[in-house]
Parts: structure tokens; C-alpha cells; sequence
């Protein structure tokens, strides 16, 4: 009799929370049904079960002891699935799996957080661990980039860090009527971040035109390439380096990513754009 491998075995989890985000994007909060998966860290994603439907990768957005929050946008069958999960229904859970976004330990190093779309949402853990402890960092700079106004992911959020010292800027790819802020792509709004290249780490994620074209941009104003991470978590399938969907070079990102160092992707996202 064969025994199933524990990081394969989903663990129940109940919904606790639900907000609605845009239309077509919700924040669940799930929290265990009776034990709790290992701590997850900032950056680090769960496979997440519809029963019945099946599971994808998603990347924490909040982090709150035993209880796990994702940002889910209704785009597939399973998404779909769990985007309308209501409080009190469950979802199967199991991880922690991948890499982090691992914070500098070197004090007073600036920090320079890109996301666009829906990348705001795996940040987020990392942006709440700085102001925890602005102490030990130099500048943060938020630059975010959505495709519309109305698509804008952890509103409430950016006001919060906004007032707790963090250096925001939004900029949109189609204003609406009201909107009065930037318009255009994200990696316009480095002209005005202000941090050190010699002394500074950047964190990216969102679609992959525009990792690649900031992680380019930040390398171009000397930001050494070991210190622009980047997430792909896009191309992940099944979690497990089983599939071999997310292979890029010799890399598996379910196991070697989703985090890498632009000095070891951009060669292989390279060749992949050929």
C-alpha cells in the first residue's frame, strides 16, 4: 500500500473573510479547519483546491498567523471557483512551496517594491514586514502600475503605507473621468524614485513584458542584477516540479522559484524571447 506524500495531500481550510477588490477580483482569508499548514513566508505560494474543480499556485497576500489571505481574480475554472467561495465553505490547502522574497539584512539599504496588475498582491506581506521594522531601512519606494483605475488591488493598503512613510506612486494604462494621477507604464515612474543603486534592493512582480522591462531599467541605472528579485509566478501549474510547465532553462520555478535574482532569469528570459 503506497503512502500519499504530505505536501501532497490537501489540508481543509475555511473561509473567514471576503472583500471584493474589483469586479472580478476578491481578497479570501481562509484559516484552518482543524491543523495548520507550516508557516508561510513573504513571497512563498500555496496550491489551493476547489473541491470538485481542481487547484492552482497562488501567492500569499497577507499573512496573519494561522490564517492565510489570497488575492484571487476570477479568470479560469478553478479561479473562478474559488473566487466565489462564501464565508464558512471550504478550500483545500497545501504549502508552504517556493522561494521568498528575502529581505536584505544589511541595515539602511533603500528599497525599491515594482508591481503591476495583480503583483501588488504577493508584495504585500513583504511591504507590511518593512514597516514593521522601518528601523532598519533606508528609503522605501512603491511604484504601481494597473491597467485602469477601477483594477487598482489593495486600495486601503496604499493609503495605510502611505501615511506610515512610504514613497507611492500609481500610474494607470486607461484613465477614467476622475482619475487625476499618472497615466502611462509603470517603469516611467523610476525617473522619480529616490534611492541609491549602490545601496539599494528591488522586488518585482506582475505580467513578464514588465518584470523584464523594469528589472532592464533598474540594471541600466546600476542596480546590481543579485539584487532585483523578481517573481514568476505566472507560469506556475502543479507545484511540485512534476509538470515541467514552468521550465525555464534549468530552472523549475514551482521549486526553484517563484523568486530569483534577475543576475540568474534574465539569460534564460532571454532565450525564451528568441
Amino acid at each position: 500500500m503506497t503512502t500519499a506524500r504530505p505536501d501532497l495531500v490537501p489540508v481543509p481550510y475555511r473561509v473567514v473573510g471576503r472583500t471584493e477588490e474589483t469586479p472580478d477580483t476578491a481578497e479570501i482569508v481562509l484559516e484552518p479547519v482543524a491543523s495548520a499548514l507550516p508557516p508561510f513566508g513573504p513571497g512563498q505560494f500555496a496550491m489551493v483546491y476547489a473541491f470538485g474543480v481542481g487547484d492552482i499556485p497562488l501567492s500569499l497576500s497577507a499573512i496573519d498567523g494561522q490564517r492565510l489571505t489570497h488575492t484571487v481574480r476570477a479568470v479560469g475554472a478553478v479561479s473562478q471557483a474559488l473566487h466565489g467561495l462564501r464565508l464558512g465553505e471550504t478550500a483545500g490547502v497545501r504549502g508552504p512551496l517556493g522561494t521568498g522574497w528575502e529581505l536584505p539584512t544589511e541595515a539602511g539599504r533603500d528599497l525599491l517594491i515594482v508591481a503591476g496588475g495583480l503583483g501588488l498582491a504577493p508584495l504585500r506581506p513583504l511591504v507590511r514586514d518593512v514597516l514593521a521594522a522601518p528601523q532598519r531601512f533606508g528609503r522605501l519606494n512603491i511604484l504601481i502600475g494597473a491597467r485602469t483605475p477601477g483594477d487598482l488591488v489593495c486600495a486601503h493598503d496604499i493609503d495605510v503605507w502611505q501615511e506610515a512613510g512610504a514613497c507611492i506612486q500609481v500610474t494607470v494604462d486607461r484613465p477614467d473621468g476622475t482619475w487625476q494621477g499618472d497615466v502611462g507604464v509603470v517603469t516611467a515612474l523610476l525617473d522619480r524614485a529616490d534611492f541609491d543603486p549602490d545601496n539599494a534592493t528591488a522586488f518585482v512582480c506582475g505580467p513578464e513584458v514588465m518584470i523584464r522591462a523594469t528589472a532592464r531599467e533598474l540594471a541600466h541605472r546600476g542596480l546590481n542584477p543579485d539584487r532585483i528579485r523578481i517573481s514568476l509566478e505566472r507560469t506556475m501549474h502543479c507545484g511540485t516540479g512534476h509538470c515541467g510547465h514552468c521550465q525555464l532553462g534549468p530552472l523549475l520555478l514551482c521549486v526553484d522559484g517563484p523568486v530569483v535574482t534577475w543576475s540568474r532569469s534574465e539569460p534564460l528570459l532571454a532565450v525564451r524571447e528568441l
